[in-house]
């Protein structure tokens, strides 16, 4: 069996999800994980959950059991919860973090939606991430941003400043190279302290944990 696999399975199997995979050229093997993301009913705040050391420590030990029953080569494993910056990559993903802030790259340039102008050769955007109604053959999702140049700390803006005009953008999953929260740090919400805070466990074969 692919040591991929192997992962896969006992991540899933241990009742989480595997949000990255890689193996660098010296041989680390580093593994994110994520606590399964339920939808609330409607009218219900949604009650985030994080991965803690335990999680990351259990994980650890069953990896190293298997990966050394199978045989596979290794120089250090590292067992992860996502960071600030997490990817997305199912549709899952999307609807657990619909009104975030996101990083996406398209594929190819698309143009916007709503009269807004977009450099033709543009991939790279930031903004709101939101869903849109299913309809046949359009677009399940969008971005929304400004172009207005962000506000720096203390400065003053009036109320009677117009608001900035809005671009948004549909796109499909399927156009995207690639999708990530937005790194912004805060205290409210998303990226708070017990939310930023990436938790990294690593070990070598045969040694005792540390934790990062």
């Amino acid at each position: 069996m692919a040591w991929q696999d192997i992962v896969r399975q006992i991540v899933v199997g241990l009742g989480y999800d595997l949000v990255e995979l890689e193996r660098s050229a010296g041989g680390l093997l580093r593994v994110t994980i994520d606590l399964p993301w339920v939808q609330s009913a409607p009218g219900t705040a949604q009650e985030e959950q994080f991965v803690t050391v335990e999680d990351c420590e259990k994980v650890t030990r069953q990896l190293q059991f298997s990966l050394e029953v199978e045989g596979t080569a290794y120089t250090r494993l590292e067992v992860s919860s996502p960071g600030i910056d997490r990817p997305l990559r199912h549709e899952a993903d999307f609807l657990r973090f619909a009104g975030q802030v996101v990083d996406i790259t398209l594929r190819e340039p698309i143009g916007a939606a709503g009269g807004g102008i977009v450099n033709a050769k543009r991939k790279k955007f930031r903004g709101t991430l939101e869903r849109v109604a299913e309809v046949p053959g359009a677009a399940h999702w969008q971005i929304v941003w400004s172009e207005a140049p962000p506000i720096k700390p203390g400065q003053k803006v009036s109320k009677k400043r117009p608001a900035p005009p809005l671009q948004a953008m549909g796109f499909a999953l399927d156009e995207l190279r690639e999708a990530r929260l937005a790194p912004i740090v805060s205290f409210k919400g998303r990226g708070n302290a017990a939310d930023g805070m990436q938790l990294t466990l690593g070990v070598e074969p045969g040694g005792e944990q540390d934790e990062v």
